[in-house]
């Protein structure tokens, strides 16, 4: 008995063959070359940009992974003290797989690099939209943010870009010969060493963040009379017996007291979502006198020194700072400091390096965002920043 139509298997196997034929047939016409070459120029461009505004500020970046690694996240603290390496390695990464790939350089290995980074990239937005962890990646810094939903979305359009150039890999050809390629391959490399070099010694070079010099921090507060109002709650962390034990207040001008528990720090989050100006969770807080932000944005001359976690600050910016210090009390300059860390291992500090000021509290956040140096200084004009510096550049500060 003769057999009158084909099996499913056989059927499926033959509607494979005919996207593939159609695949090949396509990319060996024009459109096929112009599709690719445009899907080259986009991820190559995107890569190199994406990357570079996270080479700018290497540090921020660090602090994005370091929330993926937390406890509640990926759970991947060991990888925590590796965070800002980790981070200057991808970007560089990022950049340079971007500038091969527009030079058709290595083109198979640059693209399965480009595949995995990829893929690796699609797996944090979409775990970080889905789980709603990380509200921002900052796959372009603080110059674009996206929410985690659109971070997905434009690694789902990389992806099938880079696979779009897996198929159509021969129109993938040098502009340029191999050596001049390898050569602007190695001058990239070398240049996006010394700028993070640079950026991580000093501050990053373009500051896109609300804390830039010029920026007036009150004006950055100010929220339209008929916006709704975030509500905030407050984390306080203690140390009791080796266990971390969490205080939540809606207030943060008074701190709580936890029997037999040592203050570690404080963060904030939001409650309830509201009209978010630029600047929302910044505030100096004194023990003595509650909130007293307006009253230090009100001073002609302040210099705030800002010093987000004691445990990670660089010891040798402490001795920068008081002799920094002292040169602007005797200039007449207000001087401040402001952490989050305990108001006891502040006054250790300021007595051993025999500062000449007052410390204050602040969110953890709102400071790292403030200067990507700890320490580091902002100098400050009736709420004005007129100037921030790494301690490394103390001494340039016009007084």
């Amino acid at each position: 008995m003769e057999k009158t139509g084909a099996s499913q298997p056989e059927k499926a196997t033959s509607i494979w063959q005919q996207i593939i034929q159609q695949k090949v047939i396509f990319f060996n016409t024009i459109y096929g070359k112009i599709l690719t070459i445009a899907c080259q120029i986009f991820v190559g461009g995107l890569f190199i940009f994406s990357g570079f505004i996270k080479l700018n500020d290497p540090v921020g970046f660090s602090f994005k992974l370091t929330d993926y690694f937390a406890e509640d996240v990926l759970n991947l603290e060991f990888l925590s003290p590796y965070a800002l390496w980790m981070a200057v390695f991808l970007v560089i990464l990022e950049v340079i797989l971007g500038v091969m790939i527009l030079l058709s350089l290595f083109k198979k290995p640059v693209l399965w690099s480009l595949l995995g980074l990829i893929v690796f990239f699609t797996f944090l937005t979409f775990y970080s939209a889905y789980f709603n962890k990380v509200t921002d990646c900052g796959c372009f810094g603080d110059f674009w943010k996206l929410t985690p939903w659109e971070s997905f979305w434009k690694d789902i359009i990389l992806l099938v870009a880079i696979l779009i150039l897996f198929m159509g890999i021969k129109h993938i050809k040098p502009i340029v010969s191999n050596k001049v390629s390898i050569a602007i391959a190695t001058v990239s490399l070398l240049a996006c060493i010394f700028f993070g070099r640079h950026v991580l010694n000093h501050l990053p070079t373009f500051d896109f963040r609300p804390y830039k010099i010029g920026a007036n921090i009150m004006d950055g507060m100010t929220v339209p009379p008929d916006a709704p109002r975030p509500v905030f709650k407050y984390i306080w962390v203690f140390d009791v017996d080796g266990d971390e034990v969490e205080v939540v207040t809606d207030k943060i001008g008074e701190q709580p007291k936890v029997e037999g528990g040592t203050y570690k720090t404080i963060r904030s989050e939001v409650v309830e979502e509201g009209y978010e100006p630029p600047i929302h969770d910044f505030a100096i807080e004194s023990m003595d006198d509650g909130d007293v932000t307006e009253m230090m944005m009100e001073e002609e001359k302040l210099i705030m020194v800002i010093m987000y976690n004691l445990d990670k600050a660089e010891d040798a910016g402490f001795s920068k700072v008081k002799t920094f210090t002292d040169k602007a009390i005797d200039a007449g300059y207000k001087v401040i400091g402001v952490s989050s860390a305990d108001p006891e291992d502040l006054k250790d500090l300021s007595t051993l390096m025999k500062f000449n000021f007052d410390f204050y509290l602040t969110d953890e956040t709102a400071l790292k965002t403030i200067v990507r140096s700890n320490p580091g200084v902002l100098k400050v004009e009736k709420g004005t920043i007129t100037d921030k510096k790494h301690y490394n550049d103390f001494d340039t500060i016009k007084l």
